[in-house]
């Protein structure tokens, strides 16, 4: 049954804002235990460097321990969230860092600012007919040639999420998709997929990667898929 996402933006960021404490605790140190996640982060960070380094954005970081990988890996990263719990928790634990409120439906960054851009399973939460929104956003701040790198939880349907991280009170549908819608969804949005993969690490019990790059004026979509 589809859900109700009347209100989804709301109570993303009031369960966020509840649990963002142990979020960070239950959080911190689970990319140590995920190599195949690690592999792509450091991939994506190679293709920045290769654009000519510039800003990075982190769109939904949450407490911001993507960003932080990122920045140890060279990458020049900040971080964006629709939660301020997550927010401040993100300051407070990486004070060196730049983390700012926002919402990736309606993204307050320039056209053709940022080098790249990485949404860390925080896909997850937003309904199907606002992806297109999201993503256009995300081709109108990226640079042509400039790659975006998405990780999300891999399945066919919605779940209403009503407990999590230590037992706190959430009111979320984490949504689990297929591979080829999202690389549809890329390709209508301006991006062409290189690399995408389903793994199984202590990130997602089924996760999947999705490594792109933004088209460029006058470039023509790949042939076929991955």
């Amino acid at each position: 049954m589809k859900p109700n996402t009347d209100g989804w933006l709301h109570d993303t960021r009031t369960s966020y804002d509840t649990v963002a404490a142990s979020y960070a605790d239950l959080t911190r140190h689970i990319l140590e235990e995920a190599p195949e996640e690690r592999a792509f982060l450091a991939r994506f960070a190679d293709l920045v460097r290769a654009q000519g380094g510039g800003p990075v954005a982190d769109v939904g970081c949450g407490t911001g321990r993507i960003t932080a990988h990122l920045h140890r890996l060279g990458v020049d990263v900040f971080g964006i969230d629709l939660s301020p719990g997550m927010i401040e928790v993100a300051r407070r634990e990486h004070p060196d860092l730049r983390f700012a409120l926002g919402s990736m439906t309606d993204l307050a960054l320039a056209d053709d600012s940022m080098t790249g851009l990485i949404a860390w399973y925080s896909l997850i939460h937003v309904p199907d007919d606002e992806i297109g929104r999201v993503l256009a956003h995300f081709k109108r701040v990226v640079r042509a040639g400039g790659p975006l790198l998405l990780g999300f939880h891999v399945g066919d349907e919605a779940k209403l999420k009503t407990e999590g991280y230590g037992g706190h009170r959430m009111n979320v549908h984490v949504h689990r998709r297929q591979h080829a819608q999202l690389v549809t969804w890329l390709d209508d949005a301006g991006f062409a997929v290189e690399s995408h993969t389903t793994l199984t690490s202590a990130e997602s019990r089924l996760g999947g990667m999705i490594l792109a790059r933004r088209r460029g004026a006058g470039s023509t979509r790949p042939a076929g898929g991955d």
